[in-house]
Parts: structure tokens; C-alpha cells; sequence
């Protein structure tokens, strides 16, 4: 009989499609072309030639243990580490206990969706928030309910109201408090208090997405939402930002009776992270100027941010607005109602200049007047060359009606269709 591959898929793909936006910018590229559209740090950041002597270093004092199978964990002295930088920077007390070394912050996305969802069951998400999360969890079937983010956090009625209405379901609610994603908005103190009032109040956890903690323009950052609610935060952070992506290290942190069932469950993905990666970075770590390193990136970017600021004030009309982040990689851009990203998406991409239109950001197909800028792999000159080249082809579309495929089916506010990016 013919084989019917449709038929042996899991349900859980259904869900899932490819990405229009991956469509429109698989050709772009070459000379010339200008991206706005990825979210990926700035290679002159690497610090290349620190990591190739931590990484001929670990090898000749240690290469019999470096190459070996590891503890599910994460190497120990690592872990010491994230510790020991939790205390210095916010006087958190953090049993190494209670980190786990993960590849990448998105490996934790995924464990926590294997660990605490069923099908059917309610995450509580920004609206708009991380299209990454996002994919990670949908996966696992759930239904998500937005809540608006707003200049300075999350709607704290609305998240109430969510929760009331889902409280049977409800397993947490997820954010980016610092410099989020896409829009690179920080919440306040005080809605960060707020929001851990409400979370207090119920059997539920809150997930604290933060892998650009370190990346405030003023070295300064709010501590983790840990220091209000204590052990009901699963605490997820990143090495991608500060040293380097390719290396794939990032750390979720969570209290000892959750943290027992992520690394079953950690252990029946990969038994552990890159061991050999896990001693090379923390010989890096405590080898080199780290805060230096770490300040170069905060400066370059901050500047890369005020580039992009000023572009945007020079070449946009009136009517357009967009945020000013004070940290992180990101500008939100809202246009007028009747705008339709994925079009202006389609010309800018003639022009060689790319962007992320907003839709893969929203789970009830909401997005289409929305862009997402990142500023941190251009430098200044190139900022204002691809913002000016934009600006022409937005001032072109800002009496188009939207389109069906921006526009999307809003009828299912719960359960959208997942496109990957």
C-alpha cells in the first residue's frame, strides 16, 4: 500500500505551519542588503580569541574529563558562577541546586512545556511577546491568553481578569520584563510588584524569560522577578547575549521539587548539555575582564539604538510610533490602522532592507500594523541607509488596505496556528 505520511504525524504538528515571513526573506541577502530582521547579536562582540585560549586551556589541563559524558546538571563550577553573578548584582541567594545549564534559553522553553502542559491547558502571554516562546509551547497544545503589554509592563487588570476566567487551566503566565521582545520595553517596579501580588494570590508559577538582563544601556537592571515571589519563578537566562550564540548555553533556575522533574525530563531529551562548551565558557568566565566585555556590548549597542531612534524621527512621518528601548536589541514600530507589514515587508525586500512584521508575535492573529527593528548587527551609517530606504517604502503603503494573509482569522482567540520563524 502507498505510504501516508499526513497520517502518521502527531497531532501536536497540526498546529503548526511554515513561516510567510520565512518565505519572503529566504532570498534575501548580498551585497548591499540591509537586515533588520534577526534578532542576533553582534559577531565584532565575540570574544574570539579568548575563547579559542580558554578552549586549548581546558583541553590540555583536562581533556580526559572535558570530553567525557556529564551530570545532567551542568558542570558545577559553572554553575557556582551564575550563583555567585545572581548575588553580586541583586543579592539573590540561588542554591546551585536549583540551576540547570540548558542548550540555549529555548531548550528551557521546551522543558518547562514537557513538564507542566497538557494539552488544553492555558499559558498566560504578552501580548505581543516572544514568537519564540511561542513556537516552544505550542508544541505542547495549549491555549494562550494575551495580556496587553504597555509602556511599563503588563495590564495588571487584564492579567487578573485572565486568570479569573481561566483559573482551572491556568499553569503560568510568561514575560520578558527587560527590554522585551519585540517591543524593547522594560516593566516598571512597581508593575513588577503588581504582578506578583496577582500571581501570589493562585497555584500557579510565573516564567521570567531574561536573556537580555545584562544588556541595559546604563549597566543598571531591575532584579529578577525571584526577588518578589521567590520560588514560585522559573527563571530562565542566557549566555547567547554576552558571549556568544553558536555556543548554545543558557540556565533555567527553579525550585527543588520542579527542578527534579525538568532534569528527568532533560535527561530524556540529551543527558546534558555540551560539557566540553559547559568548561570552556567557564574558563572564559573567570579568565578574562568579563564586566569590561560586557560593557563594550552595552555601549555599542546603546549607540546602534540612538542611531536607529534618530532615523526613524528623521525619515518617518507623524503618525508613526515606536519604542525607545533602554536596553536589549529592539524597536517596535506601530503604523496606522490600515497598514499591512507582510506587504511593506514584500517591497522592502526589493529595496535590499528586511524587517519582522508583527504578526508572529500575536497568538490571536492580530500584528499586521506592527515591525520589529533590531539594531544590534548594523552600524550607524548602515542604520540610517536602511531605515531612509524603509521609511520609501512605508510612505508607499500608508493608504494600502491590509491584506487576508495580514489580517489572518481572528475567530480563534485561543488557539492560533504556529508559524515557525
Amino acid at each position: 500500500m502507498p505510504l501516508d505520511t499526513e497520517s502518521l504525524f502527531a497531532e501536536r504538528m497540526r498546529n503548526m505551519r511554515p513561516s510567510l515571513v520565512r518565505e519572503l526573506l529566504k532570498n534575501a541577502g548580498g551585497p548591499g542588503f540591509i537586515s533588520f530582521a534577526g534578532g542576533l547579536p553582534n559577531p565584532k562582540f565575540f570574544p574570539a580569541e579568548a575563547l579559542i585560549t580558554a578552549t586549548e586551556a581546558v583541553l590540555r589541563n583536562d581533556a580526559a574529563n572535558t570530553l567525557q559524558y556529564a551530570v545532567s546538571e551542568g558542570y558545577p563550577p559553572l554553575r557556582e558562577w551564575i550563583a555567585t553573578r545572581y548575588r553580586q548584582r541583586f543579592g539573590l541567594n540561588i542554591p546551585v541546586e536549583e540551576i540547570l545549564i540548558t542548550n540555549g534559553s529555548q531548550q528551557g522553553l521546551d522543558l518547562l512545556g514537557k513538564v507542566l502542559l497538557d494539552p488544553g491547558d492555558v499559558v498566560i502571554n504578552e501580548r505581543p511577546g516572544y514568537q519564540g516562546a511561542i513556537h516552544a509551547l505550542s508544541i505542547y497544545q495549549p491555549h494562550f491568553a494575551s495580556v496587553t503589554l504597555g509602556g511599563d509592563g503588563l495590564d495588571v487588570g487584564e492579567l487578573s481578569r485572565a486568570l479569573r476566567a481561566h483559573a482551572d487551566r491556568a499553569k503560568f503566565v510568561i514575560i520578558t520584563p527587560n527590554y522585551q521582545n519585540p517591543t524593547g520595553l522594560t516593566y516598571s517596579e512597581a508593575n513588577r510588584r503588581a504582578i506578583a501580588g496577582v500571581i501570589r494570590q493562585r497555584n500557579m508559577l510565573l516564567v521570567e524569560d531574561d536573556p537580555y538582563n545584562e544588556l541595559g544601556f546604563t549597566g543598571e537592571s531591575a532584579p529578577p522577578m525571584r526577588a518578589y515571589l521567590e520560588d514560585r519563578v522559573v527563571l530562565l537566562g542566557s549566555f547567547s547575549k554576552i558571549v556568544a550564540p553558536g555556543m548554545r548555553l543558557g540556565w533555567l533556575i527553579a525550585s527543588q521539587e520542579i527542578m527534579r522533574r525538568i532534569i528527568i525530563a532533560k535527561q530524556g531529551a540529551d543527558f546534558h548539555t555540551n560539557n566540553f562548551a559547559q568548561r570552556a565558557l567557564h574558563h572564559y568566565l573567570i579568565s578574562n575582564p568579563v564586566a569590561e566585555h560586557i560593557a563594550r556590548i552595552r555601549a555599542g549597542y546603546a549607540s546602534q539604538a540612538q542611531a536607529m531612534i534618530a532615523a526613524l524621527e528623521r525619515h518617518l512621518p507623524a503618525g508613526i510610533s515606536f519604542t525607545r528601548p533602554q536596553g536589549g536589541m529592539f524597536i517596535w514600530v506601530t503604523l496606522p490602522e490600515t497598514a499591512d507589514a507582510m506587504a511593506i515587508l514584500k517591497d522592502a525586500v526589493a529595496q535590499k532592507v528586511s524587517f519582522l512584521p508583527g504578526a508572529p508575535f500575536f497568538t490571536d492573529g492580530d500584528g499586521q500594523r506592527y515591525m520589529r527593528l533590531s539594531y544590534s548587527q548594523a552600524d550607524e551609517a548602515t542604520i540610517e541607509e536602511g531605515i531612509a530606504r524603509l521609511a520609501r517604502v512605508v510612505l508607499q503603503h500608508l493608504d494600502a488596505p491590509a491584506t487576508e494573509h495580514a489580517a489572518g482569522d481572528r475567530s480563534n482567540k485561543l488557539r492560533p496556528r504556529i508559524e515557525t520563524l
